[in-house]
Order: structure tokens, then sequence, then C-alpha cells
């Protein structure tokens, strides 16, 4: 497996969690802070599309940058490049934590899905 990154929010307590998950489990990973080093536009067009995901699950939909930023209602106008554009500008807008490994993508934290996917 390659090494994981995962892009977290310090204050997050839902990534707080998915970090003390991965380290119950003995996984090695990269903590990413997501606000000071976001995921660059390729490397997010890249998790979206291993994911398997609509590009909007990547969006942190409860964040005050999703509301100020009317992303509500501006997504499904976006072109897949603006939302990329968009969510590679403003870490605070991603969705997290997000894991990224390879062909390993894991959007928030799920203990199932943490699972199925890393303990292989």
């Amino acid at each position: 497996m390659a090494k994981l990154r995962v892009f977290h929010y310090p204050q997050c307590s839902t990534c707080k969690k998915a970090l003390k998950w991965l380290t119950e489990q003995r996984i090695a990973f990269e903590p990413v802070d997501i606000v000071q080093a976001p995921p660059s536009k390729s490397e997010l067009r890249e998790a979206w599309k291993h994911s398997g995901l609509p590009l909007r699950k990547l969006f942190n939909t409860s964040g005050v940058s999703y509301r100020e930023g009317k992303f509500g209602e501006r997504l499904e106008t976006m072109s897949e490049s603006e939302a990329l554009d968009a969510l590679a500008a403003d870490g605070k807008l991603i969705k997290r934590p997000l894991v990224l490994g390879g062909k390993t993508v894991l959007v928030g934290f799920n203990e199932n899905a943490y699972s199925e996917q890393l303990q292989k």
C-alpha cells in the first residue's frame, strides 16, 4: 500500500477520531494540515476519480467557507475545473479528513470504510 497522507484540520473532532483510529490500528500515515497545505487541484482530481463519489461529496457542506461562498447554490452550475479550483484554494472547503494513498481514497471518517480499505 502506498504511504497514506491524511489531510486533517487539527481542531476537527472527526479528524481526531480518524487519526486515533489509524494510530490504534498501527497504520502508518503522514498527517497534513488541510488548511496550511491543502491538496493540489491535480491531487483532488485524482482522488475524486478514484473515490467514485460525486464531486459535491468532496465539499465540507457544514463549514463556514461553504456557506459564505454560497456553494450550496453555486455547485450545480460550476464546472468540474471551477469546483476543483475552489477546493484546492481553500482547505476548509474540503470534507475531512481526506485520506489519500495510491488508489485508496477515504472522505470523512467511517470506521467500517476505514477497516475495509486499510486492513487488507
